[in-house]
């Protein structure tokens, strides 16, 4: 049976081929909200007009948010029911499969593989699910057992937390909704290491896949090198860079639990006599280390997002600026310093600057050998520059 939706309309002045042309927002001003649109329930679906009512597709519509209109389906009569959830899950295998030898990947990127504001993170048969979005939070059941019928996990945690959530109004939840919660931390296998996943009580899902081939990358400067690795989490570029014959590495993170968890991971990976972990705020850390007259052969800093919106930008980047300063003296001559940013506000040219004045400013002179980005388990969505947040530049001191 058909099912019929309720009808959105774009403004005549708003820009409807950049939404034909795959752009996946509406936002709140861009539509014709009069009392009906506005009462439409938070996470219900719609069928999007233009301003000539020439439908567009089936989007998700959420009042209460600044994107207010979320492309799903080009097809308006679609029913997004579990089978309709299955599709774009198989989909979304079907590319990891291909990838990776072994189950842990992040399965779905939100908007990039048609799942607006969804995440998906792989832990063998255990997935980590973040329901961003209002729309995949009411249909979530649908969801984790289409995820289950697809992967074959046997565990489905739903990760309700983060700011994402809150801008679209909705609740703080962490919960097992399939199967049974891990005893202890997840072994996770990348690029010869093993990484210790807390996916119940750790940061996000509790691990960052995104990092991936910039770890790969770094470990190839990594032979005989003394690494300092800043803003670590659970041992991020620091347990890489052992695995690719680091003599030692300094992970340094504000977190307690994190760096246990990243010395667990040495430990595992057979690399606790060559790990060691310092718990502080990284800049004074970074200040610290300059008094002491320490210096490594590489330094790598992966920071939080500093510029997580458009408003926060100019003090992200004067953030990053302060990383590099500080962080440039600790290299040796010749050494290597990896400089990261997870914000999307924050482009590449923008950040790029920051980093190459903060060197500057500290005296010294690098040139930039590797721009990294997200791995292939975080595809980017051309139309949508948020889907491409990661970046990673690697300069020599």
């Amino acid at each position: 049976m058909t099912q019929s939706y309720p009808t959105i309309r774009l403004k005549p002045n708003a820009e409807a081929r950049a939404i034909r042309h795959g752009f996946p927002w509406v936002y709140d001003n861009e539509l014709v909200t009069d009392r009906r649109t506005r009462n439409i329930e938070a996470g219900a679906l719609a069928v999007l007009e233009d301003a000539d009512r020439t439908p567009m597709g089936l989007v998700t519509v959420n009042p209460n948010s600044r994107i207010m209109a979320r492309m799903l389906d080009r097809d308006t009569t679609a029913q997004v029911d579990k089978a309709w959830f299955a599709a774009r899950l198989k989909r979304a295998l079907d590319h990891r499969a291909r990838l990776y030898k072994d189950p842990f990947y992040r399965l779905v990127h939100a908007e990039a593989d048609g799942l607006p504001g969804v995440v998906i993170d792989r832990f063998g048969d255990l997935a980590v699910v973040q329901p961003n979005a209002a729309w995949a939070d009411q249909r979530f059941a649908d969801l984790a057992q289409a995820l289950v019928d697809v992967t074959g996990v046997t565990t489905v945690i739903k990760n309700g937390t983060g700011r994402a959530r809150t801008l679209e109004g909705l609740d703080e939840v962490t919960e097992v909704t399939i199967g049974t919660a891990p005893e202890a931390p997840i072994h996770v296998p990348m690029n010869g290491a093993t990484y210790m996943a807390d996916v119940v009580g750790g940061q996000k899902t509790g691990l960052f896949y995104d990092q991936r081939p910039n770890h790969a990358f770094a470990a190839q400067l990594a032979n005989g090198s003394r690494v300092l690795d800043v803003f670590s989490h659970v041992g991020g570029f620091g347990l890489a860079m052992l695995a690719g014959g680091a003599t030692s590495a300094l992970a340094v993170d504000g977190s307690a639990p994190a760096l246990e968890l990243a010395e667990q991971g040495a430990a595992v990976s057979g690399f606790g006599d060559r790990f060691t972990t310092r718990k502080g705020d990284a800049f004074a850390t970074l200040e610290a280390l300059a008094e002491e007259g320490e210096m490594f052969d590489v330094v790598i800093c992966d920071p939080p997002a500093f510029a997580p919106s458009k408003k926060a930008l100019d003090a992200g980047l004067r953030a990053y600026e302060r990383v590099a300063r500080l962080a440039a003296p600790l290299v040796k001559e010749g050494g290597y310093i990896g400089l990261c940013s997870c914000s999307h506000a924050a482009d590449l040219t923008k950040f790029r600057a920051a980093c190459t004045r903060g060197i500057g400013r500290a005296g010294r002179n690098g040139q930039l050998i590797y721009t990294g980005y997200a791995g292939p388990d975080h595809p980017l969505l051309p139309q949508l520059a948020e889907s491409g947040y990661l970046k990673a530049l690697f300069y020599r001191v």
